[in-house]
């Protein structure tokens, strides 16, 4: 499968048509953003970093029953995909209060909730990703409140398997963001990426920052924060046999 014209570039990504209208190919790009896009940057070596670590942990979702848009990788920075038309949610699951959650609430970064906390907010950089609730993206269209039901299940069900594969490396799953997408038949299935740039993961045992805060918080070793988190995955979780 070759890729055609840029159907789309973001800030991570780029996103091509190719032979078959109902598969597309993600580029991952080095590029890193922060603070909706006020901050911009380059992780030497990221793009190829997201895309095996989305590809590993998505094949596995999908073994525990998660649906999702993965096909197969194709190169080491290239992974085809199904079409799927993204819901303009950013789905949050938080374990430990971090980031914009402490700063929003006056929390001291670093508590442990009780049970997951799952926020929608929308995806609009114009308006900064407002949060929203259920019946906010009902108003708006985004979403009917079965769909935002199904959403919510497959996003708390993704925090337990992840943080388990995590835990099994020794790191700890802080909070996520995903995203979900519509199938032509309109199934919902996970998309976007699962990486360091979407997760907060800290080291299990020194609290060790292994994610972009790095490059948010001007921490330093942000490329070999990337590197560590995917080796640790890779030791931690064997590739599918098939497609991959």
């Amino acid at each position: 499968m070759e890729k055609q014209e840029l159907l789309y570039e973001g800030k991570a990504k780029k996103v091509y048509a190719t032979q078959d209208p109902k598969l597309l190919i993600v580029a991952y790009k080095d590029d890193a953003t922060a603070f909706n896009g006020q901050k911009k940057g380059n992780i030497q070596g990221k793009g190829a970093i997201n895309n095996r670590m989305t590809n590993l942990l998505m094949a596995r979702l999908e073994q525990e029953g998660i649906p999702t848009h993965l096909v197969k990788e194709v190169s080491g920075r290239e992974t085809l995909v199904k079409k799927a038309a993204i819901i303009p949610l950013e789905v949050i699951v938080r374990n430990i209060a971090a980031g914009s959650f402490s700063k929003r609430y006056g929390v001291e970064e670093g508590l442990v909730f009780d049970a997951p906390t799952l926020e929608f907010s929308y995806k609009n950089d114009s308006l900064r990703d407002p949060l929203l609730n259920d019946d906010h993206a009902i108003a708006l269209g985004l979403a009917s409140r079965e769909e935002l039901a199904l959403i919510r299940k497959y996003a708390l069900a993704v925090n337990r398997l992840l943080g388990k594969i995590w835990r099994a490396c020794g790191v700890t799953l802080v909070d996520f963001k995903v995203e979900f997408g519509r199938l032509e038949d309109g199934t919902i299935v996970l998309a976007d990426e699962i990486s360091p740039d979407t997760c907060r993961l800290w080291d299990a045992r020194t609290g060790e920052k292994l994610d972009k805060d790095r490059f948010r918080q001007d921490l330093g070793g942000v490329e070999a924060a990337y590197v560590q988190a995917m080796e640790r995955l890779t030791k931690g979780i064997q590739p599918p046999e098939q497609g991959m």
